[in-house]
């Protein structure tokens, strides 16, 4: 008799991207966001086959893109066996519903989709439980068009009304797990309030930038440490604290999650004790992918998430990372065209504006030494100050 054997490899979804193109924004930059949701579908382990833009004054109350367009949509997933479509921007629950409807396949939109990746990504006791808060706050306001089976218990007498419906008892289950993930964070940041007490003597130093700027890569060159580190968004999720002696100085170096464009609210709010690393930070090195067209946005991206955690005035070095990947930018003005080269990005006013500013390339190691250099003249400038009377040092 012969074996079956089953291929148990599984398939890659296929996905299209939606994007709209509102009064308020250019072909150019939604062009940039829509290539940025790709590179998150592709970190998700799906593969994009088409990407359908709209131009409207805003978005759709009812279908985000139109009737017309969503039948295109329609005619392109149906003909093309698509798995799951994404749109870019956070969908309403009636859209959401509407859309589902009309296409019968998986709807997705930017936030459902960075809540996945970050839930996949997760792997210590607070990432997955500030995850989970996130994804079930995410869920709450969209109830009616969902069937959720989560765990039940049984109540006490009394505890579910006549006639409750469905939906009445999983929001109920749904705010009662909510107020439990509360609980327990509440928990597991008075543990890490009294780690971070513990070694408030040593100068804290913390890695900041957007998602996939090389943050774990220079994590691990400075501390001699394994971070995990690849090219995709959210490689890190979880805080690392290393100690790194540079020279005769000691200090304790931190690798933060990255920050992206239009991260979901619940998710930035759920994380917040994770950055409190950054909050309580002496000196911030401010990671950019000095390579990527649009890291001019990526720094105003970081820097609004800075500010909105108090951070933003703090001694901070700006390092222009992946300066072997740089490529000449064409500047237009009235008259003429000409190049921006490395060197002269080097002198504009972007370097001179975030100074201390300092240009290296972290995996070919270039400018590495005069990197350190500078940590080590902030982080002893620091200690000198408030440890006036420590010799040990020096």
């Amino acid at each position: 008799m012969r074996k079956k054997f089953f291929d148990t490899a599984v398939k890659q979804e296929r996905a299209v991207l939606v994007g709209v193109i509102t009064a308020n924004e250019t072909e150019e930059r939604a062009k940039e966001y829509l290539e940025e949701l790709a590179f998150l579908v592709e970190t998700a382990g799906a593969k994009t086959e088409k990407v359908f833009t709209q131009k409207l004054q805003k978005p759709d109350r009812a279908t985000f893109v139109g009737s017309g367009r969503l039948e295109d949509i329609k005619a392109y997933v149906k003909a093309e066996e698509i798995d799951m479509v994404v749109f870019d921007d956070e969908l309403t629950p009636s859209q959401l519903r509407n859309i589902e409807n009309e296409l019968q396949v998986k709807i997705l939109d930017r936030n459902n989709l960075i809540l996945d990746i970050f839930a996949n990504r997760a792997q210590t006791a607070q990432a997955k439980t500030q995850v989970e808060l996130a994804q079930l706050q995410y869920l709450l306001p969209r109830l009616t068009r969902l069937w959720t089976h989560l765990e039940r218990q049984k109540g006490g007498i009394g505890m579910r009304g006549p006639g409750e419906s469905q939906i009445e008892t999983d929001r109920r289950l749904i705010l009662n797990k909510i107020t439990l993930l509360k609980d327990k964070l509440k928990q597991i940041d008075k543990q890490n309030e009294t780690q971070r007490k513990n070694r408030h003597q040593l100068i804290r130093v913390a890695l900041v930038g957007y998602t996939n700027v090389g943050k774990s890569t220079i994590m691990n060159m400075l501390s001699k440490s394994d971070v995990f580190a690849e090219n995709k968004l959210f490689a890190t999720l979880d805080t690392t604290v290393r100690k790194v002696v540079i020279e005769n100085v000691p200090f304790l170096l931190s690798d933060t999650v990255g920050f992206i464009r239009k991260l979901p609210h619940d998710l930035v709010e759920c994380f917040k004790s994770t950055l409190d690393e950054v909050r309580e930070a002496d000196i911030l090195i401010h990671v950019v992918d000095v390579s990527h067209p649009s890291f001019e946005d990526h720094i105003r991206a970081v820097n609004d998430t800075l500010r909105e955690l108090g951070a933003l005035d703090k001694q901070t070095i700006m390092v222009f990372n992946k300066i072997d990947a740089y490529q000449p930018v064409q500047i237009h003005s009235e008259d003429e065209v000409h190049e921006m080269k490395l060197d002269d990005f080097k002198h504009s006013w972007m370097a001179k504006n975030n100074s201390p500013a300092i240009f290296i390339s972290a995996t070919e190691r270039e400018n590495i030494d005069e990197f350190r250099s500078l940590i080590y003249d902030m982080v002893k400038d620091i200690h000198t100050k408030r440890y006036p009377y420590d010799h040990l040092l020096y």
